[in-house]
């Protein structure tokens, strides 16, 4: 059982920087893949970004390339979200999840992942 926690969530303006953090316990992290989704109100849960097990490779929605870098710290058990030159419409519950893969492996599907974080929250204003 892996438990997840996120932080650094918050008010910001558009054009700022924020960067979340998510912390992993209870798994052999390295063994995970690790990603990010987000959840505006009234909306659906959706991809932002996925890294493999060793950190090697990236995979990231359209919306968010060039602006968003996740990267992971597995001798910390920590995976990050960079977000830059963020916008109003970023503005939502961003979750991290995990879920055990080989190692190249990276997934953007929701059903793809096993264990989910209770989110922090984003807003953007304008």
């Amino acid at each position: 059982q892996v438990h997840l926690a996120e932080s650094g969530g918050g008010l910001v303006q558009a054009g700022d920087s924020l960067r979340l953090s998510c912390a992993a316990s209870g798994g052999t992290f390295s063994r995970h893949v690790m990603g990010w989704f987000r959840q505006a109100p009234g909306t659906m849960r959706e991809f932002v970004a996925t890294i493999n097990r060793d950190g090697d490779r990236s995979f990231y929605a359209e919306s968010m390339k060039g602006r968003f870098t996740i990267s992971r710290d597995n001798a910390k058990n920590m995976v990050y979200l960079q977000m830059n030159s963020l916008k109003p419409e970023d503005t939502a519950v961003y979750y991290c999840a995990a879920t055990r893969a080989y190692s190249g492996f990276v997934y953007s599907r929701e059903d793809d992942y096993t264990y989910w974080g209770q989110g922090t929250q984003v807003t953007v204003s304008s």
